[in-house]
């Protein structure tokens, strides 16, 4: 694991720095490309817009996937989705260090499509072991979204929207939907353009 810069201190349900940081960015103007995010529901369709999306975006394409192969069920998820990728892809599989990874892979492709952000604040949170939102991880997804939006290359980002049922039971899967619906304001924020999915159909939110 990279060693990253100790946390700043910030208090749990507070994130003042992560905010004025996304805020300079996105007035900064420093991106000669776009980012694009997307959410939705399970199964509404986001992924498969997202990668129409991309398809029309240039013939050099990375998918940058967080998910992991921990189980069968898994296994069989991630062999449909390089189904409908087919073979003009390139696929890199990053479950923790995204930001080192887009911008080691900038200039070299016209797009790359991230899937998901959800999963990737699962995968911090189980290497935490630990609340996302009082400690260093809390930086991690302030300098994903600096590093997408300053890419030269058009980096889109699904994610999953998980703040439309009930309030979860236990406070594990409350952090989980705290921290994962502050991850999507912050990138909703700085996207260029935003996207809702619902039953297949795209919704542009901006």
């Amino acid at each position: 694991m990279s060693t990253k810069k100790q946390g700043s201190g910030v208090r749990e349900g507070t994130v003042p720095d992560l905010r004025t940081e996304c805020n300079e960015v996105v007035e900064s103007g420093l991106s000669p490309a776009k980012l694009i995010f997307i959410t939705g529901g399970a199964r509404s369709g986001k992924s498969a817009f997202a990668l129409n999306l991309a398809n029309s975006m240039g013939k050099r394409k990375c998918y940058l996937a967080t998910a992991q192969a921990l189980d069968s069920e898994m296994e069989e998820r991630i062999a449909r989705h390089k189904a409908e990728r087919g073979n003009d892809w390139d696929c890199i599989e990053e479950s923790l260090k995204v930001a080192e990874k887009i911008e080691e892979l900038k200039g070299r492709y016209d797009v790359i499509l991230l899937d998901c952000l959800t999963l990737w604040v699962s995968n911090l949170m189980h290497k935490s072991q630990r609340s996302v939102v009082r400690g260093q991880e809390v930086e991690e997804i302030g300098q994903l979204v600096a590093v997408c939006k300053k890419s030269r290359t058009t980096v889109i980002v699904v994610s999953n929207e998980v703040g439309l049922g009930i309030v979860p039971d236990n406070q594990l899967a409350r952090e989980f939907r705290d921290i994962a619906g502050m991850a999507n304001q912050l990138f909703a924020k700085a996207a260029d353009e935003a996207y809702f999915v619902v039953s297949g159909i795209p919704m542009r939110l901006k």
